[in-house]
């Protein structure tokens, strides 16, 4: 009975400085629990990643070593699906790339057909222009010449071959070379 009348005449009597002091230490109480309560939670975080690691498996029960496995199944399932829809992405991107590679090839294919053409007319029109001007050359009695015998060299048996040397020489090549 005297605690309880002690505790009475503190609280009724105390100024001001004693409520102060009172609320202080409500809030020093709250913040030790607080603290207590996420210390336990930081252990029990750290206890179950050890778990996960495969670390301190010794003390867990088989429900827990059970709940521990479906964990991993479900993580790991998770990894699986988010790699796959990354993959899916991925594959995605690369047949767009390749869609727009081929639209780029065919573009160039047929620019390219395009210069072979220009290039083909070009020397086809240059051909037309020389042969225009080749048959009047040609016109010419330089170019072919009748085998009638006359001028060209003949090999006859029983004639000294010097005698023919000197005229074979200068008619057997034809006139329209140098």
């Amino acid at each position: 009975m005297p605690k309880t009348l002690e505790k009475y005449q503190k609280c009724s009597f105390a100024g001001p400085e004693t409520a102060l002091q009172n609320r202080e230490n409500e809030q020093l109480k709250s913040s030790r629990n607080e603290y207590l309560k996420l210390k336990a939670r930081v252990d029990n975080l750290q206890r179950t990643q050890r778990n996960l690691l495969g670390e301190d498996l010794e003390s867990l029960g088989i429900k827990e070593l059970e709940h521990l496995e479906k964990q991993l199944d479900s993580s790991l399932k998770h990894i699986r699906s988010t790699r796959t829809q990354h993959m899916v992405d991925q594959l995605t991107e690369l047949q767009k790339k390749e869609q727009m590679f081929c639209e780029a090839n065919k573009c160039l294919r047929r620019r390219l057909e395009e210069s072979n053409q220009v290039i083909w007319q070009h020397a086809w029109e240059q051909s037309e222009r020389h042969s225009e001007v080749q048959p009047q050359q040609l016109n010419g009695n330089n170019f072919f010449h009748p085998l009638d015998g006359a001028g060209e060299p003949t090999l006859q048996i029983g004639y000294p071959s010097e005698a023919l040397t000197s005229s074979c020489m200068t008619t057997f090549l034809p006139p329209w070379l140098p």
